[in-house]
C-alpha cells in the first residue's frame, strides 16, 4: 500500500500571502492542527495551529516560515514510511508529494489508521500470541513451521526489539481462535510466551462442563 493510495483531496493548502487568522478558520473548519504550504504548486512544509496562536490575525504566513514543519512522504513510499513520519513529527495531516516536491493530497490521522487496521488484518479472526526470544534464536521459518504443525497458518507477523532486554518481541496472529494446541507447542519447544489472545481448549471445557452441570441441577 503506497502514500499515493491513500491521499484526501479534501485539504486545503495554504500560501505565503495567507494570514494567521484565515489558516486557523481553514482548521477550524477541518478539524486539525496542522495545513501544508505550498508557493508554485511546492511545498514548503506545514504550518501548526500552535504557532498561529500566538501570532495577530492579519500576520502573513510568511513570516513564520522559519517554523514551517518539513514533514512529507513521497506518492511511491510504503504506508508504513506515512506512519513513521507522522508519529515522529506529531502531525495530524501528512502531505504526499511527487518526485518535484509538487504537492498532490495529503493523508490524515484518521484514513491511516483506518488503512493500518486493514493492513493489519485487525478484522480478520484470529488469536494472537506474543514470544519474547533471544535475538540469536530468532527463526522465522520455525515459527511458522510450529504453527503449522497444528493445522493452523501465520496471518500477520511483526517484530521489534526490546531496548531493555535486547530481546526480539514477535508478535503473531494465526488463523485460528482456539489455540491451546500452538501454545503447547511453542512452550515444548521452550518458547517464552509474553501473554496471548484467544481461546484456549481447557476453558473451553470449563464452560461446556458448566452448562453440562447446570442442566443436570434442573433436572
Amino acid at each position: 500500500m503506497l502514500a499515493s493510495q491513500l491521499i484526501q483531496q479534501i485539504f486545503p493548502s495554504l500560501h505565503l500571502s495567507d494570514n494567521a487568522g484565515f489558516a486557523l478558520q481553514l482548521m477550524e473548519d477541518y478539524d486539525v492542527q496542522h495545513l501544508p504550504i505550498v508557493a508554485e504548486e511546492k511545498l514548503l512544509g506545514l504550518v501548526a495551529k500552535d504557532d498561529l496562536l500566538d501570532e495577530d490575525d492579519n500576520t502573513a504566513l510568511v513570516a513564520l516560515e522559519e517554523r514551517f514543519v518539513k514533514a512529507w512522504v513521497k506518492k511511491d513510499e510504503f504506508v508504513l514510511t506515512a506512519l513513521k513520519v507522522m508519529a515522529e513529527y506529531e502531525i495530524t495531516v501528512l502531505p504526499v508529494v511527487t518526485e518535484q516536491d509538487e504537492l498532490i493530497g495529503c493523508v490524515s490521522q484518521n484514513i491511516l489508521q483506518q488503512h493500518l487496521a486493514k493492513y493489519l488484518g485487525t478484522h480478520e479472526p484470529g488469536g494472537i500470541i506474543v514470544l519474547e526470544i533471544e535475538r540469536r534464536n530468532f527463526s522465522f521459518g520455525e515459527i511458522n513451521r510450529l504453527v503449522e504443525t497444528n493445522d493452523a497458518y501465520i496471518t500477520q507477523l511483526n517484530s521489534y526489539t526490546d531496548g531493555e532486554t535486547g530481546f526480539v518481541i514477535v508478535s503473531i496472529k494465526v488463523n485460528k481462535v482456539e489455540i491451546s494446541d500452538i501454545l503447547a507447542t511453542f512452550q515444548r519447544y521452550d518458547y517464552i510466551v509474553k501473554y496471548y489472545f484467544g481461546e484456549e481448549q481447557f476453558a473451553n471445557e470449563l464452560k461446556e462442563n458448566y452448562h453440562h452441570l447446570m442442566a443436570y441441577l434442573n433436572l
